[in-house]
C-alpha cells in the first residue's frame, strides 16, 4: 500500500475512523519525542509530554486549518506543551549570549574524518547545545523546515530565528572544533 499524505489520514480521523491517527503518531513520534527530550532534558518527562502533544493534536485536529504543514502545526503543539511544562517546573533556559564563540569555528573542516565518526561527532555536539538552539537546528537542517515554518513552531520572529540559527550554527562549529582538538590530543 502506497503511503498517503497527512491530509488523507486527518480526513479519515475527522470522519470518525480514529484508528487512522496511529499512522500520524507512527510517522512523527521520533521527532516529537526528540523535541520534547531536548526541551525537557528528562526521558520520562519527554515521553509524557510527547504523548500529551499527540493527545492535544488529536483533540484539536478539527481546528487544523491547513494553512501550514501538519508537521509544523504538530511541532508547535509539542514545543508549546514542553515549554509550559518547563515553566511549571521553573527551569531556566540558557541564553545564547552567555556562550563565547571563537573565530576559529569558521575554519573547522570535517572532511578528513570518516563518515561514521562524523555522524557521532555531530550528534554529540548537538546534545551540548541548549534546547532552544537544538530545536532550531533540528527543524532547519534535519526536518528541512523553512524559517517561516520555524517561526510558526517556536513563535520567534523571522529575524530572531535567523539570528538564533546563525548563533547555534557557530556554537555547533565551536563545540565540534573543541571535540576534534580533544580527540587529536588523545590520539597523539
Amino acid at each position: 500500500m502506497e503511503p498517503k499524505d497527512d491530509n488523507y489520514y486527518i480526513e479519515k480521523v475527522l470522519s470518525g475512523e480514529t484508528n487512522y491517527f496511529s499512522y500520524i503518531v507512527e510517522k512523527y513520534q521520533d521527532i516529537v519525542f526528540s523535541i520534547a527530550l531536548k526541551v525537557l532534558r528528562n526521558r520520562e518527562d519527554a515521553e509524557e509530554m510527547a504523548q500529551e502533544s499527540f493527545i492535544k493534536a488529536y483533540k484539536s485536529l478539527g481546528s487544523f486549518r491547513g494553512s501550514a504543514k501538519f508537521s509544523t502545526w504538530l511541532y508547535r503543539i509539542t514545543y508549546n506543551t514542553c515549554i509550559s511544562e518547563t515553566r511549571k517546573k521553573k527551569q531556566h533556559f540558557t541564553s545564547t549570549d552567555d556562550v563565547q564563540i571563537s573565530d576559529e569555528a569558521e575554519e573547522m573542516n570535517l572532511d578528513g574524518i570518516p563518515e561514521e565518526n562524523r555522524a557521532r561527532y555531530i550528534k554529540e555536539a548537538l546534545e551540548k547545545l541548549p534546547e532552544d538552539e537544538y530545536t532550531l537546528v533540528l527543524l532547519y537542517y534535519f526536518e528541512e523546515k523553512s524559517v517561516d515554518e520555524i517561526c510558526t513552531v517556536t513563535g520567534l520572529s523571522a529575524s530572531n530565528a535567523k539570528v538564533k540559527l546563525f548563533r547555534a550554527r557557530k556554537k555547533l562549529y565551536t563545540i565540534l572544533n573543541e571535540m576534534l582538538k580533544d580527540e587529536l590530543h588523545t590520539i597523539l
